[in-house]
């Protein structure tokens, strides 16, 4: 509630550099995960072309290569930019990059199919409309994994 009373104070009409700094101190996890998710969007597209248009492969499978693509890329990303992740050995990062693989299968299963067919199939609700809620919902999905899950910081006992 912190946060959002800072966001309620800034001026945003005379928003000054200073200002944008404190900002992005104050919100920079979120900040950079909006960011190197839209990367990670970017890096999945333009992988998709290169699979399917220029190596022409399968569209399925060149999908399936891209998504594999961007969340690599979000991973390695958010480990460093996002999370600031402090996994040492080959063991443990291994282990970190699974369970991000898997959160992120487990947020496409639930929200990418299940929730999208649900909406669609049994509550004939607009599939662009339904498109767009299953999109936030991986989004959110995906950044409560992350955060309290994947690179779970842990807790220093004094």
């Amino acid at each position: 509630m912190d946060k959002l009373k800072k966001l309620k104070d800034v001026d945003w009409k005379h928003l000054k550099l200073k200002d944008i700094k404190e900002l992005y101190i104050e919100f920079k996890e979120i900040i950079n995960y909006v960011i190197f998710g839209g990367l990670a969007m970017l890096v999945n597209f333009v992988s998709y072309f290169i699979f399917a248009r220029v190596y022409h492969i399968d569209e399925v499978i060149s999908s399936g290569l891209s998504w594999f693509c961007s969340v690599l890329f979000a991973y390695v990303t958010n480990k460093i930019f996002v999370f600031d992740s402090k996994t040492n050995g080959k063991k443990e990062v291994i282990k970190e990059c699974i369970s991000f693989f898997l959160a992120r299968i487990v947020s496409g299963i639930l929200c990418d199919v299940g929730t999208f067919a649900l909406m669609v199939d049994v509550l004939h609700i607009n599939d662009i409309v339904s498109k767009v809620v299953t999109q936030v919902m991986v989004v959110i999905m995906n950044y409560v994994f992350s955060k309290f899950i994947v690179f779970k910081k842990e807790k220093i006992q004094e």
